[in-house]
């Protein structure tokens, strides 16, 4: 029987899993991967959804309102650390110690049939998973717009993006993470407190533009419908994203090869695997491979302070935007 309702669509999808195969070997690894599937999956029942089918190391779900479908995302997260922290505490893998989850929900009109789900919801929820760094839930504005007050307030927005295979760019929010920003900066090095930054400029080869904050977030990345397009074989259509939040800008990693970046004249290289870190003062980020290879695609970056006469050179004229 054919049906076509209102639903919520989410999308979960594990990181890291080709590691646990090469660590355990295909046997103990698929039985890992399936067990924290089925683990995540308990979610979906527990907030009223239906699970669809699972995915490999992913599943997708369906829910009746947009408040089931994203306290099962929280959900998922909470039971993934919970399973990463259990590993880490016995000894576990490297592969298992490294797992993540991104998340996806999107809203409309889905068409039910013979136990699968079809339409413009399932295919935008598939694909904003692109767009999710590590540990990140994404949904879009049909979906906030369906939540209370209390959760709403846990949102974020990252303004329009353009999702692949649709011509409209799709209003997305980031649910935001205990002491994310804390997490990025500790991480990676401290930030020196100070003025809140103005702008951001970037320069790859002829290509330099500055950003101010109202222009968040930027995704980098091959596809012509990137916001700042890098045509170049070994980028991704959307390698990673650049947000403002908490007074700072911060790059994140949506590419699989990775994105790496080094602060000024530093030898120490942040490699990003699907992770983020802060963005302070200048330096170089490397889309694809490391940033040592003068013949990579590498984009220079400059956090701006607008009030400044003296700003750090690049080697090119400022344009803006």
């Amino acid at each position: 029987m054919t049906e076509i309702r209102e639903r919520t669509v989410l999308f979960a999808d594990l990181r890291g899993s080709t590691a646990l195969f090469e660590t355990l070997g295909n046997a103990e690894a698929t039985s890992v991967v399936t067990h924290t599937v089925s683990l995540i999956g308990q979610a979906v029942d527990t907030c009223n959804g239906r699970l669809i089918k699972t995915l490999g190391d992913g599943l997708m779900a369906v829910f009746n309102t947009p408040r089931d479908g994203v306290k099962s995302a929280i959900r998922m997260h909470e039971l993934l650390e919970r399973v990463v922290a259990r590993g880490k505490q016995h000894g576990a893998s490297p592969g298992l110690r490294a797992l993540r989850m991104q998340v996806a929900l999107a809203r409309g009109e889905v068409v039910e049939m013979g136990g699968d789900c079809f339409g413009d919801a399932v295919n935008v929820a598939a694909r904003l998973l692109d767009h999710a760094g590590d540990n990140e839930t994404l949904i879009t504005a049909e979906v906030l717009a369906g939540l209370t007050s209390t959760l709403k307030s846990r949102f974020r927005s990252l303004d329009r993006i353009a999702v692949r295979g649709r011509a409209e760019p799709v209003h997305v929010h980031l649910l935001d993470q205990p002491n994310q920003g804390d997490m990025a900066a500790t991480q990676f090095g401290e930030v020196v407190p100070g003025v809140e930054p103005d702008g951001i400029r970037l320069v790859w080869m002829d290509l330099d533009r500055v950003f101010d904050i109202d222009s968040m977030p930027i995704v980098l990345g091959r596809s012509v419908q990137a916001t700042y397009c890098i045509t170049d074989g070994r980028v991704s259509r959307s390698h990673a994203r650049i947000d403002w939040h908490g007074g700072s800008f911060s790059v994140t990693d949506l590419s699989y090869n990775g994105t790496y970046v080094r602060f000024g004249s530093a030898d120490e290289i942040v490699a990003l695997k699907r992770g983020g870190c802060t963005l302070h003062g200048s330096g170089v980020i490397g889309l694809g491979s490391p940033p040592v290879d003068a013949a990579s695609p590498t984009v220079r970056f400059e956090v701006l302070h607008f009030a400044d006469t003296e700003p750090l050179a690049l080697g090119q004229s400022r344009s803006r935007r």
